[in-house]
């Protein structure tokens, strides 16, 4: 695990350069990941999920989770951490911190995997109420 913590800027830097990477790919705004979410959408959406081979399942995993992770960063301040996680061939898990709530991103979206049809909208939900981030208030009289 200490080597994990002592990876830990590179790993953050390494989810930020595919998300970066993946906007570009799905012609989506880079600097606002929540703008993106249409495009991540509709590019979901036109996948052949039913021909999908491991690979590409791994890819689209891969994606997800960085967009999940850039979303969480950018709008409350998350951060990448490291938790211990035994039953795991590492023993490690990288989640999303804020405050003293963290989510395992790759299990948001493998849950998500599960549950089809694939919603963006539903994982940013999954994982902001995980962090402990509920519905704002209507702000509207």
């Amino acid at each position: 695990m200490d080597d994990a913590r002592a990876g830990l800027p590179g790993w953050t830097d390494e989810q930020r350069r595919a998300y970066q990477g993946f906007v570009k790919v799905i012609e989506a705004p880079a600097d606002d990941p929540f703008m993106a979410i249409p495009h991540l959408q509709q590019y979901v959406d036109s996948l052949p999920l039913d021909e999908f081979e491991q690979s590409d399942w791994v890819t689209l995993h891969a994606d997800l989770v960085c967009f999940l992770a850039e979303s969480m960063i950018v709008r409350f301040g998350a951060s990448w951490q490291v938790r211990e996680a035994a039953e795991t061939p590492r023993g490690y898990r990288y989640v999303l911190r804020l405050g003293t709530h963290d989510v395992d991103p790759f299990e948001v979206v493998a849950q998500e995997f599960r549950n089809q049809p694939i919603d963006v909208v539903r994982m940013l939900a999954t994982t902001e109420l995980n962090l402990g981030r509920g519905p704002e208030p209507d702000p509207r009289p």
